[in-house]
């Protein structure tokens, strides 16, 4: 029985399911993030007052700073949206969870810390030496 395990090449149903739901909830949960950021742009670009022109100046300074940190942010979470949107469709085509390196299965202590991932430990590690 052993010996099957080492050749396991996919994911049962049962398991893809697990990591569905576990990507689902991820994928919720970022885009109200998204959301919320967005607001946060939306919100500081409607904002306007009557303040001293000096005093204008250093806050637009901080809000242009700001602004763009916010932008940087959503830009993150978007991208970090669409690699979970892609999980979903290696979900249903099959090959989710297989290293694009290696061809091997990911580890599931791996799927779940980063759900979104396509590459094993081993191909991570061989990348950044």
């Amino acid at each position: 029985m052993s010996a099957k395990k080492a050749t396991k090449t996919r994911y049962t149903e049962k398991e893809l399911k697990e990591f569905e739901d576990l990507i689902n909830e991820k994928l919720e949960k970022a885009q109200k993030e998204l959301s919320t950021l967005k607001a946060s742009l939306t919100r500081e670009s409607d904002d306007s007052g009557d303040n001293f022109s000096s005093v204008k100046t250093l806050e637009d300074g901080a809000d242009t700073a700001e602004k763009e940190q916010l932008s940087q942010l959503a830009g993150r979470q978007q991208k970090f949206i669409n690699n979970l949107e892609n999980a979903l469709v290696r979900i249903k085509n099959g090959t989710y969870g297989i290293c694009i390196d290696t061809g091997n299965l990911i580890s599931k202590e791996r799927l779940r810390a980063v759900p979104h991932t396509q590459h094993s430990i081993a191909a991570k590690m061989n990348k950044s030496s």
